[in-house]
């Protein structure tokens, strides 16, 4: 088994991703969130002539200094008339109503005064007030628009304006998430002997996955079964962009994964890692589609997923495969346990503006514990070089709440 350095392990991951993935058409109702696959143009001018931004009259602007000026007509925003607008006279124009030809000013319905079929001026306005222009809010041919935007409330609405009812947008990656172990149980099965153990690993990383934005599916817990485990993964491949298990890549008689993937006519990405926690991560692919063979204990588990499957979600999604890593200042010394890239997970505060990190309350043991990142945990990255680290060096570390 080759070992290879955390940033090798990444570059070779990265190197891997092709250079487009699946898009898919979507109603605007359920675009919210999605990542757009294509530019957006706009194809005519808003607005495609002047229209009145407020009620009031339209006419022409060197007729106010006549002061008065006979009300033409009338003109309900929706309607359409081809009048023109001639020297003394108006039009009683409506927020949005199109403004008649040869106006090209309105004045407030509050800044006159109506004297039968008259408007009396009592205070002017300058040139082109309250006349939106053609084009005001875009223009055509103008990319409204760019391609890999995450679509919001304004882009809604923009699309909306455009009269685009399916936009094509990044297909969320499928995820299949599958646990191996005999000893594992269920949540609800019974135990039946002390040596079982709840499986946390498939809703962890499960809930992991749905907070990035993939569709996931979590197969049955399987035995440590060779040929079930096997026909486990082909079935899911068979219907998963991205294959996740957990259990069964160490170097025990029990652990078939390793061998399972071996079997497939697949491209390794990595047999191993100089990572703690994680060291035994398997990665292959397999076509377009991704296996993360990944190590039992949940903490392990849960770090490797977030490191190696979470920028590969991102990166189908149309979005770019990196993490929210930002510095932090330790608080406390941090002993280096091996001559590895460490993964260490210790406590977040931001306070006047900096980020600090310490390690109270933690957990100190193997990597099965998973309540170390309950509350306002970070996972902080220590280089493989690095040696013990003093109170105030700054540190690396992925915010969570940014995931």
């Amino acid at each position: 088994m080759e070992f290879i350095s955390f940033e090798e392990s990444m570059e070779k991951l990265l190197g891997s991703m092709e250079s487009s993935y699946f898009y898919e058409k979507v109603f605007l109702d359920n675009a919210i969130g999605r990542i757009l696959a294509e530019d957006i143009v706009a194809d005519h001018n808003s607005p495609a002539y002047p229209t009145s931004a407020m009620d009031g009259y339209a006419f022409k602007f060197d007729d106010q200094s006549l002061e008065r000026l006979k009300i033409q007509g009338i003109l309900p925003a929706g309607e359409y008339k081809e009048e023109e607008v001639v020297a003394g006279m108006c039009i009683k124009t409506f927020t949005g109503s199109l403004v008649c030809c040869g106006a090209d000013t309105l004045i407030p319905i509050e800044n006159v005064e109506v004297d039968g079929d008259e408007i009396v001026i009592k205070e002017e306005v300058p040139f082109g007030f309250s006349v939106r222009p053609v084009g005001e809010n875009y223009k055509e041919g103008e990319v409204l628009i760019a391609q890999g935007t995450k679509l919001d409330f304004a882009e809604i609405g923009v699309l909306a304006s455009l009269n685009v009812s399916q936009v094509s947008v990044h297909r969320k990656p499928k995820v299949a998430i599958l646990s191996t172990g005999s000893e594992i149980l269920d949540v609800g099965q019974k135990q039946t002997n002390p040596s079982q153990i709840r499986s946390s690993n498939q809703f962890t990383l499960a809930a992991l996955a749905k907070k990035v934005g993939a569709n996931v599916h979590r197969s049955p817990l399987e035995k440590d079964d060779k040929e079930t485990i096997e026909r486990t993964i082909k079935d899911a491949l068979s219907h998963s962009d991205i294959v996740v298990t957990t259990g069964g890549v160490s170097v025990g008689d029990y652990d078939f994964v390793k061998d399972i993937l071996a079997g497939l006519d697949a491209e390794y990405i990595t047999e191993g890692v100089t990572l703690k926690p994680g060291q035994h991560i398997k990665i292959v692919k397999v076509g377009k589609k991704y296996i993360f063979a990944l190590p039992g204990f949940p903490y392990s588990s849960t770090v490797t997923f977030i490191l190696y499957v979470i920028p590969m979600i991102r990166y189908m999604m149309g979005l770019e495969p990196t993490l929210p890593i930002k510095k932090a200042k330790l608080k406390s010394t941090y002993k280096k346990k091996s001559n590895k890239t460490e993964i260490a997970v210790g406590n977040l505060h931001f306070v006047e503006n900096e980020y600090s990190v310490d390690f109270k309350g933690k957990r100190a043991g193997s990597s099965a514990i998973l309540t170390n990142m309950l509350g306002n945990a970070a996972l902080i990255m220590i280089d493989k070089e690095s040696k013990d680290l003093e109170a105030g060096t700054m540190v690396d570390f992925i915010d969570m709440d940014a995931l």
